[in-house]
């Protein structure tokens, strides 16, 4: 499991953000897709950073798809309870905007209004079949370095697959896109490894 909290690696989510909400402006469904989300902290974080730059009309119609291979990780993510110790990194209005206690002592849970528009799912990446389909954007952040590089680049297409024309896709940036799905995707900033989709031949 890779080790991750609350606001973790911000600048590469802040570029997919901005990107995503002139690319969906007016959209009636915004689909995001978070794979490998471990134990929520980085699909919560993304629905803050979209709850603090959209109207709440238009964040309503956003719904994230946070999946993972590790059940017991998706059964934190669906409560949104995690200790006080673990969000000592987000901004103070922040966390009394968007998290609340929840009875046990040392422990706050996520607002409905953040939990209601993610939807966990339990997935394998290297099935290779894609959770759904006409995402506009795509995290998939600390998990394709633990592949093999053909494995990394199969996963990399069945991403480009289930992403809408244009849409966003964010990587680790410790890992370059690999030469030989280089020409899937534009890079879109030179400080992060923030993507826009290309349409290839097929």
């Amino acid at each position: 499991m890779a080790f991750t909290f609350f606001f973790r690696d911000l600048t590469p989510l802040e570029h997919a953000v901005r990107f995503l909400i002139v690319a969906a402006s007016g959209r009636s469904r915004v689909r995001i897709w978070d794979a490998g989300c471990a134990m929520g902290q980085e699909p919560y974080t993304l629905g803050i950073l979209l709850a603090e730059q959209m109207n709440q009309f238009a964040f309503r119609n956003v719904t994230i798809s946070a999946t993972d291979y590790d059940e017991p990780l998706l059964k934190v993510l669906r409560e949104g309870v995690y200790p006080r110790d673990e969000l000592q990194r987000i901004p103070t209005e922040l966390f009394a905007k968007y998290f609340q206690p929840n009875g046990k002592e040392g422990h706050y849970q996520v607002v409905d209004a953040i939990r209601e528009r993610i939807q966990a799912q339990h997935h394998d990446l290297l099935s290779l079949q894609p959770c759904g389909s006409g995402f506009s954007l795509v995290v998939c952040k600390n998990v394709l370095l633990h592949f093999q590089p053909d494995q990394r680049c199969d996963v990399i297409r069945m991403f480009h697959g289930a992403m809408e024309p244009g849409a966003i896709f964010v990587t680790e940036h410790t890992q370059k896109m690999p030469d030989e799905v280089g020409h899937l995707f534009e890079q879109l900033v030179s400080d992060s490894q923030v993507f826009r989709k290309r349409e290839v031949p097929a």
